[in-house]
């Protein structure tokens, strides 16, 4: 079994708008491996939350990747937008549209990392005959749409499941949703190596909090070895 590097991508959702640019040099300078974009369209899941030029705004302010996720639906005429506004890697969810395999083309087309994400309610089946055209999977851990949600138990299972089917394939596998320091270790032991958190870095909104708190969460992630 091959262990990927772990990563922690702090979810900017969870920022102060008000100060966006300060959020992002904060969590930049705390350690966070990625920046996890959440795009919310108000249709595909129940909030909006900003587009391609909010994202462009403050991809001048960090060479971090940025771990996209688009929550829209449909999600095809999108990709190109949010590629040109710094997208390093493109996430779309499985339920978004009826051609999968055309939206994961049309990531690639953009030269950009290609990312599969499932709901909860989604079984492991409609990823499978995929897994060749993706970078990255990601399994959702809470019902997207706002942040702060709880963590749900049987997600813990799907990931153990999404990392036999993905089994030595170099895929990233992510988890987003409810996602803390006291369960970071049993995450990684089921196979978890990209660790998106929310509310567990930004809650508050405290500057210095943040690199304790990545730091507490890539501790946990890291003391797998098996």
């Amino acid at each position: 079994m091959t262990h990927r590097p772990i990563r922690i991508a702090p979810s900017i959702l969870s920022a102060d708008f008000s100060r966006l640019g300060e959020e992002v040099r904060a969590l930049d300078a705390a350690g966070a491996d990625y920046f996890h974009v959440d795009i919310m369209d108000g249709h595909f899941v129940p909030n909006i939350s900003f587009g391609p030029m909010v994202m462009a705004s403050i991809r001048t302010l960090t060479t971090k990747t940025f771990d996209v996720h688009l929550m829209i639906a449909p999600v095809d005429p999108y990709i190109a937008a949010f590629a040109k506004a710094g997208a390093d890697s493109i996430t779309v969810h499985a339920e978004a549209g009826p051609h999968l395999q055309r939206s994961l083309q049309a990531i690639k087309a953009e030269g950009k990392r290609a990312g599969v994400a499932i709901n909860p309610g989604t079984p492991l089946s409609a990823v499978e005959h995929i897994l060749d055209d993706i970078d990255l999977l990601l399994v959702m851990s809470i019902n997207p749409g706002f942040g702060g949600q709880t963590f749900i138990p049987h997600a813990m299972e799907k990931i153990r499941q999404a990392k036999a089917l993905l089994g030595n394939r170099p895929i990233d596998l992510e988890v987003d949703g409810g996602v803390t320091a006291d369960n970071a270790r049993e995450l990684a032991q089921a196979g978890i190596n990209v660790f998106v958190a929310g509310t567990a870095i930004l809650g508050g909104n405290d500057t210095t909090t943040y690199a304790s708190r990545i730091a507490a969460i890539r501790t946990a992630a890291s003391t797998v070895t098996a």
